[in-house]
This record gives structure tokens, C-alpha cells and sequence, in this order.
């Protein structure tokens, strides 16, 4: 999901540049019809110093109202995202160019994001009582608590401006820790909208800003804050950790995907093939974990390709609005239409065929046709690099175990989809080699929040969701604590020979696995 700037260049996947109209301003535009809707200045390194700075002199206030005490400013915020979702939405469709159906979906997660951890934290980082395992210490209490980073950076990229931002911060918030988010700057305006809001008509507490700008911007935070969240490029990730590394500061890194889809021989073919145009299409593509792979059995090949075909080819796309919906709508990045515009060029140009699309759109906005690519294989970048656009490969293997080769060849691990009858199916997604994976389903995982969600291999460390999504935000604490004693352990000073005595003969009772160690018999 996929665009983040660190240092002193902008990326989007394939690490395009964003545009500035000057040194101090970022121009934003509408992807729909490419239109200016804002000009906004630019956080440079010292203004993000003192921003990271305003919030954490305030984390300490914030961290001690305990969970139910956050939790009250995070349902306000709740409350305030509900009231105002006709405006929200708004905000998004201008600076991402979705559709009113796929822009919905954000301010839906928020809320039951918020109301998942708030009702959740106190178990998943309330304070843990551990049980001693020795009767060495017997005496002593044992307790995990949880404390928070005191400061967050989020870098979030511009396809979900809202779910890959307030969607980190929310958990980080809930956690303790004060939280800066560095939107990317092609949509830079609902996640600041949202920060105004908290500010000043909901009135929290001064733990939670956005900076804006580019690869500086994105630095200055790295370099300031305690913990850094990243949803981007593998590439930019890569610069991300790096960066982080001065200063050993510790890092989660969500970072794409090429997810693969296996439809079975004794798959519902209805299913799969509305599931594959959904997986793949949703969002213009946009989604880090959208289906861009199918390897599909051969007995089940042809009538699944076919009605993916008439899928596809009824998606209606464009600008919409209340008297004329579409389902898809535009690329937010030209950098990236490029990318997938390249993609399907090369496989055209080595051997597949389009039965539908295949190119951008020509006229106002930003737009590329909702594509099915058959005759691929993996020399193809289509097949290899993360496409994030709305194309899908499919090909024809001959059974499972070819299946699984394939859906495994690749350096990324995010999610995946596997569809067939219900017990093969689940055997075979035990086999798939990624953070998730949905049984006749597609893209339900992320919207799962009791399970976590990452990535291996090179989509990324760490996860969303779940007790992980909350946890990292912290660091651990033991307490190890006595309760009752007397003026001196037998392991403290002055050393004698009975006491030594006396704890060897300790040692072999408790740890001794057999009844002549334990009673210091010979053998």
C-alpha cells in the first residue's frame, strides 16, 4: 500500500517523485479530473522537531489517564468521524479520486477500529501476573507491564490516506503514546482535516498532529520520534529502516504484496470469478493486498477465465456521484499509472493477451481499464513486481502442487486466497507462504481485527491488528518483586561454605530430573 518519502526524495512504488509548486508548498491535485484543489506548505526539519517535541511534553498526561481515560477522547473522535461522514468522504474522493463505495469503507474501519482496541487494550496490555516457575522464587511477584513509546511517527501512504494513518495512530493512541503522522503528499488533506477536528472542535489533548511535506518531512520524523510506522515501498522501507538504525530507533514496515489466488478444480466457479474481479479491482487495484495473481487447475481453467471476463468487462468506471455510481474510480498517483501501464506493455509485448482492457483511459483524470491478462507467466514483470493497479494474471496449472510452486515464487508474503471445497481448500492455504490467507474469501483479512496481519519475506516486519497491533506501540517492564524476606539472601554477601552448601543442594533438589540427583546421590 504504497507510498511513503524518507530522506530527500518522494516514492511511490516504482519511486516516482511527487510534485512541489515551490520549495515551501505542495500541490495537491484531484486524480478524477486533474484539477488543483490545494496548495499547502511544507514541515521542514525544524518544524517537525518541534511539533514531535509539543506532543511529547503532553505524552506523559496522556499515558497516565490509563486505557478508559483514552479510550473517552478516541470514542469522541469516533463520534466526531460518524457525525461528519458525508464530509469526510468528501475530502477523500478529492484527493484520491475513488469511488463514493470504495471511499466508504475508511471511516467504517475507524470506528470499529476504535471501539476494537478500546474495549480490547486493557487485556491485551493491561498488566500480566506471571506464575514463578521455580520455587526459588516462591517469595517473589512477578508482573509484565506494558509502557508506551512517547512518540509515534506514522508515514502513510496515499491509497487509504485515512485506514493507513488514524488506522496505526488509533492503536498507538489507545497504547499510550503521543503520535505524528506524515500523510503522503498526494493526499494530504483528510488526515489533516481529522487532526483539526481533534484539536479544535473535539478539544483532545495535545498528543496527536500531522506534519506535511516529502522525503525531508518523512526524515525530520524518523530522526525525532521513538517508534516509526511505514506503509510504503519495499525500496522506500529499505531507506526507512536504514535511517532509523542511527538512531536505534525501532520499526514496523508494511510493504506491499503480490498476492496470489488459487482457484481449485472443485472451487464454486461463480464464486471465485466474482471474488477475483472484487480482489483485483477494488480500489482501482490500490490495495497492498489485492488479487493480482491466478493460478487456476486446468479442469476448472476455462469457465473461470470466461466469467472473469464478463466481470470485468460490466465494471463500470469513472468519476461517480449520487445519480450515476460507478465501481471503479481513478489512479491517485500518475507515477503509478505509469507503472502498471509498463507492466501490461511488456506482457503484451512478450506473449499474453488482454480479453479486456489493457490500457489507460484516454480524457480527463487519471484512469487505466479494468484488465485481464491471460498467457502470462512469471518472466513477466506483471507476474513479479507489485502491480497496485486494477490488472490481474491469470494462468493455468495442472494441479495443486503447481499451484502452491507458484503462488510461493516470489519475494513478497502479504496475503493470499485460496478457493475450493472448504476442507481442500484450507489444507492448501496451510501451504501458502504469507502473513495471511482467506478461504473462499478475498481481502476479508484485513478487516479480521482480532487476528494479525503482516507480512514475510519482503512485504515487511511487524503487524496490524489483534494484540501485535496494539503491543508494538510498547515497550515490555518486568517488576520483579518481593514480598516478603528476611535482612539477607542466602545468595548475598558474606559468602560462607554453608550457604554454598546449602543452595547446590537446593539446585539438585529443584532441578534434578530423576530421585538420586535431587538427593545428591552418587550414581
Amino acid at each position: 500500500m504504497e507510498s511513503g518519502t524518507v530522506g530527500t526524495t518522494t516514492e511511490t512504488t516504482n519511486g516516482g517523485v511527487g510534485k512541489a509548486v515551490e520549495p515551501e508548498l505542495l500541490e495537491v491535485l484531484n486524480p478524477a479530473t486533474g484539477e488543483t484543489i490545494a496548495n499547502l506548505p511544507v514541515d521542514g526539519a525544524e518544524a517537525v522537531a518541534a511539533t514531535v517535541a509539543r506532543v511529547r511534553a503532553a505524552q506523559p498526561d496522556w499515558e497516565a489517564m490509563g486505557i478508559e481515560g483514552r479510550y473517552h477522547w478516541l470514542g469522541k473522535l469516533r463520534d466526531w468521524i460518524l457525525d461528519n461522514q458525508d464530509q469526510v468522504l468528501d475530502t477523500m474522493q478529492l484527493e484520491t479520486g475513488k469511488v463514493r463505495a470504495d471511499a466508504s469503507n475508511e471511516p467504517a474501519y475507524l470506528a470499529d477500529t476504535i471501539n476494537f482496541y478500546g474495549t480490547q487494550a486493557a487485556k491485551f496490555i493491561g498488566d500480566e501476573s506471571v506464575r514463578p516457575h521455580s520455587p526459588l522464587l516462591a517469595a517473589k511477584k512477578l508482573v509484565v507491564q506494558y509502557r508506551p513509546y512517547q512518540v509515534v511517527g506514522i508515514i502513510s501512504p496515499w491509497n487509504f490516506p485515512l485506514i493507513l494513518s488514524l488506522g496505526d495512530a488509533i492503536p498507538a493512541l489507545m497504547a499510550g503514546a503521543a503520535v505524528v503522522v506524515k500523510p503522503s503528499e498526494f493526499t494530504p488533506l483528510g488526515i489533516a482535516e481529522i487532526a483539526d477536528a481533534w484539536k479544535h472542535e473535539i478539544g483532545g489533548p495535545d498528543v496527536f498532529d500531522v506534519v506535511q511535506g516529502i522525503g525531508e518531512t518523512g526524515g525530520a520524523l524518523v530522526d525525532n520520534v521513538d517508534y516509526v510506522q511505514f506503509t510504503g515501498s519495499d525500496r522506500t522501507g529499505r531507506k526507512v529502516m536504514a535511517r532509523a538504525a542511527e538512531t536505534l530507533t525501532p520499526v514496523s514496515l508494511e510493504l506491499g504484496g503480490k498476492d496470489p489466488m488459487i482457484v481449485l478444480a472443485d472451487a464454486d466457479i461463480d464464486r471465485a470469478a466474482n471474488a477475483a474481479a472484487w480482489g483485483g479491482m477494488f480500489n482501482s487495484g490500490q490495495v497492498c493486498i489485492s488479487v493480482e495473481r491466478i493460478y487456476v487447475e486446468e479442469p476448472a481453467y476455462d469457465e473461470f477465465v470466461a466469467k472473469l471476463v464478463k466481470e470485468v468487462g460490466g465494471i463500470r468506471q469513472g468519476a461517480d456521484d449520487a445519480r450515476n455510481p460507478k465501481d471503479v474510480g481513478a489512479m491517485t498517483s500518475p507515477n503509478q499509472t505509469a507503472i502498471v501501464e509498463g507492466q501490461v506493455d511488456d506482457a503484451l509485448a512478450n506473449g499474453a493477451r488482454a480479453l479486456t482492457g489493457g490500457k489507460r483511459v484516454p480524457g480527463p483524470g487519471d484512469y487505466f481499464e479494468p484488465t485481464v491478462l491471460v498467457d502470462v507467466d512469471h518472466s513477466m514483470k506483471v507476474m513479479r513486481d507489485e502491480t497496485f493497479g486494477p490488472v490481474v494474471g491469470v494462468m493455468k496449472v495442472r494441479d495443486t502442487e503447481e499451484a502452491l510452486r507458484l503462488a510461493n515464487d516470489t519475494r513478497y508474503g502479504l496475503s493470499g486466497s485460496v478457493f475450493g471445497e472448504r476442507g481442500n481448500a484450507e489444507r492448501v492455504a496451510r501451504r501458502i507462504e504469507c502473513g495471511a490467507v482467506n478461504v473462499n474469501d478475498v481481502l476479508v483479512n484485513y478487516f479480521a481485527s482480532d487476528v494479525p496481519m503482516g507480512g514475510w519475506k519482503e512485504s515487511g516486519i511487524g503487524y496490524r491488528h489483534g494484540a501485535q497491533g496494539i503491543r508494538k506501540f510498547c515497550r515490555t517492564e518486568s517488576l520483579v518483586i518481593t514480598r516478603f524476606a528476611g535482612k539477607r539472601e542466602p545468595t548475598w554477601y558474606p559468602y560462607t561454605r554453608g550457604r554454598r552448601g546449602l543452595i547446590a543442594r537446593m539446585v539438585k533438589l529443584i532441578n534434578g530430573r530423576d530421585w538420586r540427583r535431587r538427593l545428591g546421590l552418587k550414581r
